[in-house]
């Protein structure tokens, strides 16, 4: 046991010396050399930047080439008329702000003052009644009772004339 001990002393004396010999660090040296050598101050220059250019996609307004061409016969369609037009000089109301699709009837109401329609849309739910507008069409609303509202649109026909259009919103119940 004393010798494996002593052997192992041994080993453990001759490791150690070969620790504390003579180091070459000439590698190091020539590297940092290398590094000391090479000009200051010279920065890659930086990649050519590539502006964004927006694609504005133009054919939303045109016929799906998925579906066939509908044939408009013009002479049966409803000419406008100059004698109805919007009241441009009256003060829009915020309803009118949001088209009439987004908007659905949920309630009515009734007191001494006359008949209200409930509706839901552009971020809550809107009492309404008789003679106010609503969406983007000039929308007066001409009838309320319980189960609809009558509202009649005023809109261009493409020829500089304008239309009259009646639109219905029935009662949306719950499902």
């Amino acid at each position: 046991m004393k010798r494996f001990h002593s052997l192992v002393c041994l080993t453990l004396i001759l490791g150690l010396s070969g620790c504390s010999g003579n180091h070459d660090f000439n590698d190091l040296q020539s590297f940092m050399d290398e590094v000391r050598v090479r000009p200051k101050g010279t920065i890659e220059p930086l990649p050519t930047f590539q502006p964004y250019e927006a694609f504005t996609y133009g054919a939303s307004n045109l016929r799906s080439p998925f579906q066939p061409p509908i044939r408009i016969d013009l002479a049966n369609q409803q000419k406008g008329s100059k004698d109805i037009k919007p009241d441009e000089a009256r003060i829009r109301q915020f309803l009118e702000g949001f088209n009439i699709e987004l908007f659905e009837m949920v309630g009515s109401l009734s007191n001494e003052d006359g008949m209200y329609a409930l509706v839901r849309g552009a971020g809550g739910v809107h009492r309404i009644r008789i003679g106010d507008y609503l969406g983007r069409n000039h929308g007066k609303i001409i009838a309320i009772n319980e189960a609809k509202i009558d509202v009649l649109e005023i809109v261009p026909d493409g020829e500089g004339g304008w239309l009259e259009r009646p639109r219905s919103m029935t009662l949306k119940e719950r499902s």
